[in-house]
């Protein structure tokens, strides 16, 4: 049958202009997630509308390519970027969720894909491709046993996202108690001289770093000699390689003849210092073994980035938590300089002759790295989830692993 035979493309909602709703922007909505990242709260005046058990997909390249697409849980109605597509089942021969992952199989996303129309770089999703595409669905009740089989899978990976935040913000809460207010243990009988803890030191970020270099940059085909094919981390891809979510790093061909200089190492940092959106300047991933061996080993990171090399890990871990201080505290903010294109420039000389503490006491900066080796872990277990997943999800829609309905299991 065809697509909108069971389907509703874009369904009719009536929202209130000028009344509060929950707001989901493009920049929200994480890689094949089935959850947005943030949802705000905004008046509605024009977007896209959509309510609880709607699938919404992009519909603008690269955000379709990508793979920017979410299910509405957790909103009863709410509204979006006029860039999204939203779906609902016409009648209950079609389960909600079982739709959202079906949007997500590969032969329903090159259709959307090989449709679109309009500017390079500005395409868009070709609505008629829906009415000539044909599609074949399993009983209701295989719909809900499938949908249930991968909720619980995206069950599993939302719970490490909440873990990974969880121990971010008790990190955070450390760093700013013991380096910021200085009420570290044994702080009542430190002496401090001019905000120094006895035994400290402060330090500017140039004397903490032994190295640093600006990003290079990729291209999606080759174009030239002497490219090398290798992954390049943007500012974009920082959260979610926080979250474990190492394939959203696409591959790359190096424009650098020789990227020796500009390859990440354990303990190097990724730091944003150009950005549309000025929140998001400074925003820093420290890189470990497991984002090296995930993303391989010819990662960089790309130009409007800078690669950070700390002197020692002591040094890392402790830079590491007061850039992430400065930028959720706003810090950054008298460090930048407009930029033109819409682009902020960051001040990175500023930045260099910033000044931070490093203890003396070792056991201070371990128990930060012991709630990192955690995340670490997390991380891996997000990542090896969401690959089984994605494995997984192509096989139980296109029946090659048969699903009993639930009366014959």
């Amino acid at each position: 049958m065809s697509f909108i035979d069971y389907v509703e493309i874009n369904p009719s909602i009536k929202l209130e202009k000028g009344k509060e709703y929950p707001f989901i922007e493009m920049s929200s909505v994480d890689f094949y997630a089935r959850e947005p990242q943030q949802i705000d709260i905004k008046e509605y005046s024009s977007g896209v509308k959509f309510q609880r058990g709607d699938t919404v997909i992009s519909r603008i390249e690269p955000c379709l390519q990508n793979g920017k697409s979410f299910f509405v849980k957790n909103i009863s109605e709410g509204f979006g970027s006029t860039e999204f597509l939203v779906f609902r089942p016409k009648d209950k021969k079609v389960n909600n969720e079982f739709l959202y992952y079906f949007l997500l199989t590969d032969g329903i996303r090159k259709s959307m894909i090989n449709s679109m129309t309009g500017a390079t770089g500005r395409q868009r999703v070709n609505n008629d491709i829906f009415k000539s595409l044909e599609i074949s669905l399993p009983s209701i009740k295989k719909q809900e046993r499938i949908a249930n089989i991968l909720s619980t899978y995206d069950d599993l990976i939302e719970n490490n996202q909440k873990q990974i935040k969880l121990l971010e913000e008790a990190a955070m809460r450390l760093y700013k108690e013991w380096f910021v207010n200085l009420r570290f243990p044994g702080y009542e009988t430190t002496k401090i001289v001019d905000g120094v803890p006895e035994g400290w030191n402060k330090v500017t970020v140039n004397n903490a770093l032994a190295y640093f270099i600006g990003g290079g940059w990729g291209k999606e085909a080759a174009t030239g000699k002497h490219l090398i094919m290798g992954k390049v981390i943007r500012g974009t891809d920082i959260n979610n390689i926080k979250k474990g979510n190492f394939l959203s790093v696409p591959l790359r061909y190096h424009t650098a003849n020789d990227i020796t200089k500009r390859k990440l190492e354990s303990n190097d940092m990724v730091f944003e210092i150009s950005n549309g959106k000025i929140d998001n300047i400074g925003r820093c991933l420290f890189v470990d073994d497991l984002i090296l061996s995930s993303c391989g080993t010819h990662t960089i990171c790309a130009s409007f980035c800078k690669l950070l090399r700390p002197k020692n890990l002591k040094t890392a871990v402790t830079l590491y938590y007061e850039i992430n201080n400065m930028q959720l505290s706003g810090k950054m903010l008298p460090l930048k300089k407009n930029g033109t294109n819409g682009i902020n420039n960051f001040d990175f000389d500023g930045f260099l002759a910033h000044e931070f503490l490093l203890p003396d006491n070792d056991k201070l900066v371990g128990i930060l790295c012991k709630i990192m080796g955690k995340i670490s872990n997390i991380q891996k277990r997000f990542f090896i989830t969401r690959n089984a997943r994605d494995k997984l999800l192509p096989k139980l829609i296109s029946g090659e692993i048969k699903v009993p309905e639930e009366e014959d299991a």
